[in-house]
């Protein structure tokens, strides 16, 4: 178990600390407001940290506080400690980049392209370009998930039990042949579109090392990086240190959510996409990794290369998600963010009027976890709370503006 503190005075690194301070004081009427139930929030550059700060309820219903070793669910920031295994392997000759997808699922190698119809009747094209492992990275394959509700595809999702859980004691080998069975939304390369991409991707880490999911990432990523707090469940001895599920209340306030309690049972499904606990100190390793071009305390995942080719816009044509992507829900704005190798890229900070650096690379949470790291600053900053879903308040890019007017460098 690791604990989060303050290792430099922020005027060390850059910030004026009266300015820092806002930061706190913006998220605390979150919770005051009752919007939120409590966060902790970490901010670093260059290597150290400046700030740190727990505010409000890890359950609001026992009035228990946010500690710095409360456990989070942290949903769809699994999806870059994912892609950070499958960069590992690609580096090792392991799998390629643009070898299909059912080179190691064979279940993949006979998709079909949704064409018209409904859920129940669709009429569906062969497939024009194999799904490739690149297209998993940068969710252009055409999978989706079914608790988007905005296409006849997202439907056949849930009328096989795929929606914001899957069907009981369903393995991932048999959750991805599932969705081979399933039309695409698109050609795989042609759009963008959240989905599953990770999850399957999750599986290919699976048949390229020959080891399951949760041992790969256990030995060879959050081992090394001292994320012993982070896994696919929550031991019994860390569960009362794991903060409560919580939904947004139609017409304002807080429920506690039923999904809250699948994080402690063991899964059947590894979801590489959305299955992973952490706490603040352990993703805040991650992220250190990731400012660190792959390496943090002489442990080195990948190569500074391979990073910085991975935190590029990969998008076809350089286009940004607002061009390519399907209209579906984000807190954030597609405008000048494009996408690389399992993290959002940004390519002009202008264009979605955001305060933040060409370059910066970040991802978030169903439950309004959000983290971001900035190179041109070398700034870091996570955010830990649990609010479902992730678009009810602008958390990300107010946290962007409030750790970049502190910097008076």
């Amino acid at each position: 178990m690791g604990v989060l503190d303050v290792d430099v005075d922020p005027e060390e690194v850059g910030f004026d600390a009266g300015r820092l301070a806002r930061v706190d004081s913006h998220f605390r009427r979150y919770v005051d407001d009752g919007r939120l139930p409590g966060w902790s929030i970490a901010v670093a550059r260059r290597g150290r940290v400046a700030h740190v700060a727990h505010y409000g309820d890890r359950d609001v219903e026992a009035g228990l506080p946010v500690e710095p070793d409360t456990v989070w669910r942290i949903f769809s920031m699994t999806k870059p400690i994912t892609s950070v295994a499958a960069l590992m392997l690609y580096e090792e000759g392991l799998l390629g980049l643009t070898d299909p997808v059912s080179r190691y699922i064979p279940s993949f190698a006979e998709q079909r392209v949704y064409r018209s119809g409904s859920a129940l009747a669709p009429a569906t094209d062969p497939i024009s370009e194999p799904m490739r492992v690149w297209h998993l990275l940068t969710h252009t394959s055409g999978l989706t998930y079914g608790f988007h509700h905005a296409h006849p595809v997202d439907e056949m999702y849930r009328l096989r039990g795929h929606e914001l859980t899957t069907p009981e004691g369903m393995d991932l080998a048999t959750a991805c042949d599932q969705f081979a069975s399933i039309p695409l939304l698109f050609q795989p390369g042609t759009e963008w579109n959240y989905g599953v991409s990770t999850d399957v991707l999750g599986r290919v880490v699976e048949v390229a090392s020959g080891m399951s999911l949760d041992r790969f990432l256990a030995e060879r990523i959050l081992g090394p990086l001292g994320m012993t707090d982070t896994a696919f469940q929550v031991a019994d001895g860390a569960t009362d240190r794991l903060a409560t599920l919580y939904a947004a209340r139609p017409g304002g306030g807080l429920v506690p959510s039923p999904l809250g309690e699948l994080i402690t049972k063991p899964p059947t499904l590894l979801a590489g996409g959305a299955g992973l606990a952490s706490t603040l100190h352990d993703y805040h390793r991650f992220t250190q990794m990731l400012a660190g071009g792959g390496a943090l305390d002489g442990v080195r995942l990948l190569g500074n290369r391979t990073l910085a080719f991975a935190t590029r816009n990969h998008l076809p044509g350089g286009v940004d998600l607002e061009t390519i992507g399907r209209p579906i829900f984000a807190e954030s704005t597609y405008a000048g963010v494009g996408f690389g190798l399992g993290f959002s890229v940004v390519i002009d900070p202008t264009v979605g009027e955001q305060l933040t650096s060409v370059g910066e690379f970040a991802w978030g949470g169903l439950a309004s976890t959000a983290f971001y790291v900035d190179p041109v600053e070398d700034v870091t900053a996570v955010l830990m709370t649990q609010l479902m879903p992730s678009s009810t308040y602008p958390l990300r890019p107010q946290l962007r503006a409030l750790v970049m007017q502190a910097l008076v460098d």
